[in-house]
């Protein structure tokens, strides 16, 4: 019997699981469709900072799991042999204009303040490499926050990490012992249903993977679009954000837009060749904050949802605080966060 049952095999539920396994605990996986079976087996991966300024308790958050995702990935790829394309390579973003210039100088300041020594914010010439955007005033913020991992390659890093540890993720079974209920957008829609109000939705992204090559170099965000330089050899490109859809898994003139609007801004992705388009819903709770915490009235059930654009940032300290708070008994989870904030 478990101690431990993670419903959902995304980002979140097989974070958790590795957390709570860390620690010693019997741990099953049931996601009837599989790991990385929604937008946690998407292409894009971002894990980019919240600016440096008007600090708060989500921003802190971001900030500590940022920090301890090298760590975490080193682990889960050393257990279980796996690739999960995570690497520390930093961002750059031109600057439009003279105000955004100044603004972005502004930051910098900002950044040494609340970022301390773990990482830089500054405003630099554009880079002389290919594989760089352009920017009407000859500038860029470079920051060494940013990473980029491959969601696709970081669930199934974890997923062998967790099989090296005796865990498998199977599509059904009973619960045993205390029940984390990671399910994503499906988990938010029924609360929803049984709710009296909106707790959270699947907001849908479209993106792209192009054939272009740049491991190693910084990810790109240019006017709300992330172009994301895969280790593998891939670049990914997303993502919309749709509130309103048909098919929440089919791809359109978006993605068209979005894929000419990253070529219009890198000139060197022009005649990159489209491999992969993808679609998914993203679980966004009513708060736009992770949503952590237990269940209320089920006395042995527990919630982690809602990591919309920023779930993979977020996962190393999710796991940690749901671990803590699951194992343990201890609430370390922020204003802002937490499942009161979304019912």
């Amino acid at each position: 019997m478990a101690d431990i049952t993670v419903r959902g095999a995304g980002i979140f539920g097989l974070s958790i699981a590795w957390a709570c396994v860390q620690r010693g605990a019997k741990v099953c996986v049931i996601d009837p469709n599989g790991a990385a079976s929604g937008s946690s087996g998407g292409i894009v991966g971002a894990l980019a900072p919240h600016v440096p300024e008007k600090w708060s308790p989500k921003k802190a958050f971001q900030l500590q799991s940022l920090l301890m995702a090298k760590r975490f990935w080193a682990e889960v790829e050393a257990i279980g042999g796996v690739p999960s394309g995570y690497t520390r390579s930093g961002r750059i973003q031109p600057l439009a204009d003279a105000r955004a210039v100044t603004l972005a100088k502004a930051r910098a300041e900002g950044a040494r303040d609340l970022w301390h020594q773990h990482a830089t914010w500054q405003v630099i010439p554009v880079p002389d490499t290919p594989f760089a955007p352009l920017s009407p005033t000859g500038w860029v913020i470079h920051d060494t926050l940013s990473a980029l991992i491959h969601p696709r390659q970081a669930c199934a890093a974890l997923v062998s990490a967790l099989a090296a540890k005796g865990v498998h993720v199977t599509s059904d079974g009973a619960d045993g012992g205390k029940t984390i209920w990671a399910t994503g957008a499906q988990g938010l829609e029924e609360m929803t249903v049984n709710h009296h109000r909106l707790v959270g939705a699947g907001l849908k992204g479209q993106a792209a993977l192009l054939r272009y090559a740049a491991p190693g170099a910084p990810q790109l965000f240019v006017d709300g679009v992330h172009i994301i330089p895969h280790l593998d050899g891939t670049t990914a490109i997303g993502s919309t954000s749709e509130r309103y859809f048909e098919d929440p898994k089919g791809t359109d003139e978006q993605l068209d837009m979005l894929i000419e609007q990253a070529r219009a801004a890198v000139p060197a992705l022009l005649n990159a060749p489209v491999i992969e388009r993808w679609a998914g819903l993203r679980p966004r709770a009513r708060s736009r904050a992770p949503m952590m915490g237990a269940w209320p009235d089920r006395p042995t059930d527990f919630i982690a949802n809602g990591g919309f654009k920023i779930g993979f940032g977020m996962a190393p300290k999710v796991a940690e605080v749901m671990a803590d708070l699951v194992l343990d008994g201890r609430d370390a989870i922020p204003d802002g966060f937490r499942v009161e904030d979304n019912l």
